[in-house]
C-alpha cells in the first residue's frame, strides 16, 4: 500500500490556520516582546500592521509547503538578507520563539506537525542570528 505524506502546510490545515498562527504570533509578540515588536512597522494601536502580518503569512504558507505566493510577488524569501538590518542576536532569536511558542500553543498545534515545526522553527531562528551573545 502506497504511503501518502502530507505537507506541514496540510498538516497544520492549510492557510485559514497559518493565518491564524501568524495572527497569534504577533499578538503574543505585542503583548510580550515590546523589543521585537517596535522592530517591525506599527500601527495607531502599536499593533504589527497589517502588511507585515499579511506578508509573513505568505512566507510561512510556502515555507510549510503550501502555495509559493510569496516567491511569485516578493522574490525569493534571502531571509539572512531581509533581516539583515537588525541585531539579531540570541536574545532576540529567543524572544522571537517565545512569541512563536505562544501562538502555537493558542492555536492548538500539536502532533507530528507542532513537533516538526519544534524543531524547524528554532534553527530558522539560530540561522538568522548575525550578532555574537
Amino acid at each position: 500500500m502506497e504511503q501518502v505524506e502530507f505537507t506541514p502546510y496540510e498538516l497544520l490545515g492549510g492557510e485559514a490556520t497559518v493565518r491564524r498562527l501568524v495572527e497569534h504570533f504577533y499578538d503574543a509578540m505585542g503583548r510580550s516582546e515590546p523589543v521585537l515588536t517596535r522592530l517591525h512597522r506599527c500601527d495607531e494601536h502599536g499593533q504589527v500592521c497589517r502588511e507585515s502580518r499579511n506578508r509573513f503569512a505568505l512566507f510561512l504558507i510556502g515555507w510549510l509547503g503550501g502555495p509559493d505566493d510569496y516567491e511569485r510577488q516578493y522574490g525569493h524569501p534571502r531571509l539572512r538578507m531581509r533581516h539583515g538590518r537588525v541585531a539579531v542576536d540570541t536574545a532576540m532569536r529567543d524572544a522571537w520563539l517565545r512569541a512563536m511558542t505562544c501562538a502555537m500553543d493558542e492555536v492548538g498545534v500539536t502532533g507530528p506537525v507542532r513537533q516538526f515545526l519544534d524543531r524547524r522553527f528554532p534553527e530558522v531562528a539560530d540561522f538568522l542570528r548575525n550578532t555574537p551573545g
